[in-house]
């Protein structure tokens, strides 16, 4: 078979057993690599080879605790077009079966680790088992080394960062690590790089604290192989002149993804109270203009990003004085500002800079304290039950409870198990979390938006975001639709978006400023070697969500978990232009179906076997069916 791959790809996959401290690569196939693309689309074939017996004989809660056993694996993977001459071209994927969900995940970080791991030899890392004391892992080369890590057990990711580099004795070795939050399994702990670059969202950090692994560091030499490299430099440059000319591109570099708290809060969606009102009538005070005035003092970027979204941030005077933050960016001053009722934005960069350095995650602990508040409020928690009273804009209560969570101390220790296990402890709360699938929502309300609710209830992995983010498509221009446009607008930011992360880029100079999206086909095909359209990637997308539903499938998830929160059907939003508005059920109800109609998969969400052999994913074709023969002979049995 004549070789398609000529570049793009280093061509090997790293192999960890912690357990047994084995270490071995092996080469890529190219129609694996091909056909699954990369970063999270490699992610997901591989979790499901490695998993795929438990995947079809356990549920998600009992997976939801096996996720944070020896048995779990997590993957670590870059795509085609990380590392390369391109506009944003710095993602890492990191995939595993969530301990906060029990399902399918995957989180990913930008900045520069992934772009090292394949200059050491790498495109993926996968890592089984659990060591036996704590450990971190050190590629140089393609040299790897298991080392001891117990000096760093209990410190932060901004200590372990630099203690690793110092061991080490080269500062410009890249480092993911885990913090405290990690090593006492908070279900929603994150993994943290460069500082505070974060896969934040999942639960990835409480895997690797499972697998006793603190960190990995490397570093690498090697030059990253492309096909075409005068093409690659033409396409890349056409991104970088249209991002440069853009009108908005200068305010993305002065206020990145802050600038998005005004538009947000102007739209009347913006999380205020716990997801209750849709305006913050103090959002002057911790929005994108506050932060560029009184608190920025430097830009950060990705690797070969010239949007350099990213903020430097110093409070200056006060009780926070001296904290200095990469971010906060527009879903942690969301999260810990207008949802907990804080307008101190000096409060907002300490509770980033805490969560960063414990390795949390910003939006679930922001969802999941709001709630906590609401509850003390409504007397479902009461002040014996805390061991202190919770007041909206509490800043102080609001720190501390961060250190509770990661330390697992008092109430901290129930907020630890995320959405589910809150709600395990206090059932009258369940109203109060606004979750999917135990994913706690992030920062757009969907109590008048049919696609963002849609688009948070379909999102394989929870009520996030990163798959489909239609919102400001719809409140803008959309107002007149049928809900057929909606839901093929949210099924389309469902399969470019994760396309991105499968291609280890950002999707910010697509979703912001609009790159056309036929650049990414022309670079791949310059990297790679390998002919391909975007109709033809976006087509691998699609397949791979339709791989990831499957994994959920068997593990449970069905037609009765693909809602949004609740009370965007029985509360009305309050203040603002959308003032007693809420989701009409039975228009959710049609547009679900027809999603699934959409998609091809049946009326309970579950693929369907034509799907998933149309899209040469036979074997999973097998396992669900074997899975509704199953169910029948269970009915059967009733």
């Amino acid at each position: 078979m004549e070789m398609k791959i000529k570049g793009g790809y280093v061509g090997r996959i790293l192999e960890v057993d912690l357990s047994t401290e084995m270490i071995k690569e092996r080469v890529v196939r190219e129609d694996f690599a091909v056909k699954y693309v990369g970063g999270r689309g490699w992610g997901a074939r591989m979790l499901y080879d490695l998993l795929s017996d438990k995947i079809r004989t356990l549920d998600r809660f009992r997976f939801m605790d096996v996720a944070l056993s020896p048995e779990n694996v997590l993957i670590i993977a870059t795509g085609p077009l990380t590392g390369l001459y391109f506009p944003a071209a710095g993602k890492t994927s990191l995939v595993s079966i969530s301990p906060a969900t029990g399902i399918y995940a995957d989180s990913n970080f930008g900045g520069m680790f992934g772009v090292e791991l394949k200059q050491a030899g790498y495109d993926a890392i996968v890592i089984r088992g659990a060591a036996r004391s704590l450990k971190y892992i050190y590629i140089n080369d393609g040299v790897v080394e298991i080392r001891d890590a117990s000096a760093y057990a209990g410190r932060g990711c901004v200590e372990t960062e630099r203690g690793i580099k110092e061991e080490i004795g080269d500062e410009s070795v890249r480092v993911m690590c885990i913090g405290p939050a990690g090593e006492n399994l908070v279900r929603f702990a994150c993994v943290t790089t460069e500082w505070g670059r974060n896969a934040g969202r999942t639960g990835m950090g409480a895997v690797m604290g499972a697998k006793r692994l603190k960190a990995i560091a490397v570093q690498g030499s090697q030059d990253i192989p492309v096909h075409d490299l005068d093409a690659l430099i033409e396409v890349s440059n056409r991104g970088y002149e249209y991002l440069r000319r853009h009108f908005l591109f200068d305010l993305w570099q002065r206020q990145g993804l802050m600038s998005v708290v005004d538009y947000i809060n102007t739209m009347g969606v913006l999380p205020t109270y716990n997801y209750r009102h849709g305006v913050f009538e103090r959002a002057d005070d911790i929005n994108g203009e506050i932060m560029e005035r009184r608190y920025k003092i430097g830009d950060s970027a990705c690797f070969a990003c010239s949007m350099c979204c990213g903020n430097i941030c110093l409070v200056k005077e006060g009780k926070y004085a001296g904290t200095v933050v990469e971010g906060p960016e527009y879903e942690t001053a969301c999260m810990f500002g207008p949802n907990l009722g804080v307008d101190d934005f000096s409060c907002i960069i300490r509770a980033n800079y805490l969560c960063d350095d414990l390795g949390i995650d910003t939006i679930t602990a922001g969802n999941l304290i709001g709630a906590l508040m609401e509850a003390y409020e409504e007397g479902i928690v009461r002040k014996e039950d805390l061991g202190f009273e919770l007041h909206w804009g509490d800043c102080d209560r609001i720190l501390e409870l961060l250190e509770k969570i990661a330390r697992r101390e008092g109430v901290g220790d129930v907020l630890a198990e995320g959405a589910h296990g809150v709600i395990q402890k206090w059932d009258e709360m369940r109203r109060l979390i606004s979750h999917v699938k135990f994913l706690e929502q992030t920062g757009y309300d969907a109590h008048v938006s049919l696609c963002m609710a849609l688009a948070y209830a379909t999102c394989d992995i929870g009520a996030h975001h990163n798959r489909a983010w239609p919102i400001a498509k719809e409140l803008e221009v959309g107002a007149d639709w049928g809900i057929e446009e909606k839901v093929r607008l949210v099924i389309y930011h469902q399969t470019v978006r994760p396309l991105f992360d499968m291609l280890g880029v950002c999707r910010l100079p697509w979703i912001e400023l609009g790159m056309d999206e036929r650049l990414y086909a022309e670079a791949y095909t310059a990297a790679t070697g390998v002919e391909t359209s975007i109709e033809e990637l976006l087509e691998r997308s699609k397949m791979v969500y339709n791989l990831t539903r499957s994994i959920s499938v068997l593990l449970g998830v069905r037609r009765r978990d693909d809602y949004p929160p609740e009370r965007v059907f029985e509360e009305p939003l309050r203040g603002g232009p959308h003032d007693g508005a809420k989701l009409d059920r039975r228009t959710y109800e049609e547009a679900l179906s027809l999603y699934y109609e959409l998609r091809g998969w049946d009326e309970d969400g579950i693929p369907k076997e034509e799907t998933l052999m149309q899209c040469g994913l036979e074997d999973v074709a097998a396992a669900i069916k074997e899975l509704r023969m199953r169910e029948r002979e269970r009915g059967q049995q009733d």
